[in-house]
């Protein structure tokens, strides 16, 4: 289950690609146009900006902007900005594995093999799901 961190980091991000060719959004517009609280959205937008996902501007005309075209980041790239690895469990993930600590043998784990495919399912579709592609399914479902 994602969380309301993630969910607002997607929303934000859904918000800049809409509007990836204008002028860069202020964190007020952005809270209102995504419906998140101003303060949790700083936080948020200073970790994607770490990230080199989107960038700030300074001053009266500043804000944010997408680092990339919507097309070029993904629903995968942000969530594990924000939540980590997608993996549900340490032994199947790809950049932060670790053996489970109560696991006899993970060569023949049931639960492992299960989890891998949830894995490699759940970074398909959220890899190959763009802001541009989620905000044309947004577009067309209004």
């Amino acid at each position: 289950m994602l969380t309301r961190r993630s969910r607002y980091a997607l929303r934000a991000m859904v918000s800049l690609a809409s509007a990836a060719d204008a002028h860069p959004i202020s964190v007020t517009r952005l809270a209102s146009d995504a419906q998140v609280p101003r303060k949790f959205l700083e936080v948020i937008l200073a970790d994607l900006r770490q990230a080199e996902l989107v960038i700030s501007y300074r001053g009266k005309a500043g804000g944010f902007r997408l680092a990339r075209a919507p097309h070029l980041i993904s629903l995968g790239d942000i969530i594990r900005v924000i939540e980590g690895p997608l993996a549900l469990v340490p032994c199947v993930s790809r950049t932060a594995y670790r053996r489970c600590a109560d696991c006899r043998d993970e060569a023949s784990c049931a639960i492992r093999r299960a989890m891998l495919v949830v894995r490699d399912q759940t970074a398909r579709i959220l890899d190959g799901t763009s802001l541009a592609d989620a905000t044309a399914e947004d577009l067309a479902a209004a």
